[in-house]
């Protein structure tokens, strides 16, 4: 219900039209994306935004295949290509890449998103017209996947979304828990007021959560969440079991910095409450009253599931996807528990490397 309250009054964004006056730096890092960057850039081309106060930065990160050239077959048209030269190894390429990319900007109002991300032609001008007309520092906004080709995609859509909603209502509520990179906003001054990536660098994942969480605590008041569909960003849920699991592992890694106690408090309750219940289910094989036990509470947890996920998926548009509740419920019970392990294990692979 907490939650639910939060989505029910996040807010929708302003109703005027804004006189933009904001120069905006779009930032991207890209690594081996050939397949998909060329969209992206067609994408933020065709931005309703004034053309004179976008600037697009995009970061190649040793890229091996044709992604370097088909961004800079765009430079004619204002698209900038910073290459990433290191000459040591890096465990966090994407926070770094990020962080040239801002000492490369000229605008004051940074907006990031991924290399394999589709975006309508407002959303420039929904994130910056919400910033303009509000006293805000940081701004999240929806991401959803789409073009689903399996019953697997279409099941991690749905569970995508819970995400997406609980970082919406959480931060509704008063509370910056979580975010997502693909669509995420922020002033450049503050990046560099709480010290960028300083702190949090030695991850490969977290340029999202854990700088939401750090500029959360010097402006606790001034992070919003944007509900409204022309913000949406569109990317594509994982082919298979294999590279849905690496992500989840790189989500998790990031709860190993997590300071904020409630953050802490909130991750292990989720945890315990699916490990509660795979025991009880393993117990009720042996025992009648343990099973009796368990299927009240998985279905309590489903009517509770759809209650909160019903407004969600109205707002993506994607309310068939609640039928696959019923087959999200048991693998999430499972996988939460896989992944609370697999998540301290520090090592993982992320865009062809062995990070941490």
């Amino acid at each position: 219900m907490y939650l639910r309250i939060g989505w029910a009054k996040a807010t929708r964004g302003p109703v005027a039209a804004p006189s933009f006056k904001t120069r905006v730096t779009v930032m991207i890092a890209a690594r081996n994306e050939e397949e998909s960057i060329g969209k992206t850039i067609n994408d933020l081309l065709a931005q309703d935004y004034p053309k004179h106060l976008i600037e697009i930065i995009i970061v190649d990160d040793h890229s091996t295949d044709n992604t370097a050239n088909i961004i800079r077959s765009y430079e004619a048209q204002g698209v900038k290509l910073l290459q990433l030269q290191l000459g040591d190894a890096l465990n966090s390429y994407k926070k770094k890449a990020i962080a040239e990319a801002i000492k490369l900007s000229t605008g004051d109002f940074l907006m990031a998103t991924d290399a394999d991300c589709r975006m309508g032609t407002s959303w420039i001008s929904t994130v910056v017209g919400f910033y303009e007309q509000n006293d805000l520092v940081m701004i999240s906004s929806p991401v959803t996947y789409f073009q689903e080709q399996s019953v697997f995609e279409r099941m991690q859509t749905l569970d995508f979304s819970s995400l997406i909603g609980m970082g919406g209502s959480f931060m509704t509520n008063g509370f910056a828990a979580t975010c997502n990179g693909a669509n995420f906003a922020y002033r450049k001054d503050v990046f560099y007021e709480v010290g960028g990536f300083t702190g949090i660098d030695e991850l490969a994942s977290g340029d999202d959560e854990l700088l939401l969480h750090k500029v959360a605590v010097k402006y606790p008041g001034r992070i919003a969440f944007l509900k409204r569909r022309e913000a949406i960003v569109y990317t594509h849920a994982k082919p298979n079991l294999k590279e849905f699991m690496q992500q989840r592992r790189r989500w998790a890694s990031k709860s190993t910095k997590y300071k904020d106690k409630r953050m802490v408090a909130f991750a292990l309750s989720v945890w315990l409450c699916n490990f509660m219940l795979l025991f009880t289910a393993v117990l009720g094989l042996f025992n009648l009253y343990f099973l009796k036990l368990f299927l009240i509470t998985i279905g309590v947890k489903y009517i509770i599931d759809l209650i909160y996920m019903t407004p969600i998926m109205n707002f993506l548009k994607r309310r068939e996807l609640l039928w696959y509740v019923s087959f999200t419920l048991p693998a999430n019970i499972i996988y939460f528990i896989i992944i609370g392990f697999l998540g301290k294990n520090k090592k993982y692979a992320w865009k062809g490397r062995m990070v941490k």
